[in-house]
């Protein structure tokens, strides 16, 4: 599996650019992928040492939508999120900006 296929984009929110002051990132990643897998992608991607990787699987929320014909229910996607905690003194320059 590529590195790209791996790290599919960037999580960007108010709490996860709170965590960027602390060295961590978070990305959405491939289903299938394990922590090794993602360490060595982000590695591979943005030359950064990684200390320690953190996933979890987020679950997708169920959404109604009511129209002229009633109500329509289904689900947001389920997604793999993975919090990377880089080595003192390491930036991901890309997030800077934010």
């Amino acid at each position: 599996m590529n590195a790209h296929d791996i790290i599919i984009r960037p999580v960007i929110t108010e709490k996860n650019t709170a965590l960027m002051e602390e060295g961590k990132y978070t990305f959405e990643v491939a289903q299938e992928a394990n922590k090794p897998m993602i360490k060595a992608a982000v590695q591979q991607i943005f030359n950064v040492n990684v200390k320690a990787v953190n996933t979890m699987n987020v679950k997708g929320k169920l959404k109604v939508r009511r129209t002229r014909n009633g109500q329509q229910s289904g689900y947001s996607r389920s997604w793999k999120k993975a919090i990377v905690t880089l080595a003192p003194g390491e930036r991901i320059e890309i997030f800077e900006d934010l």
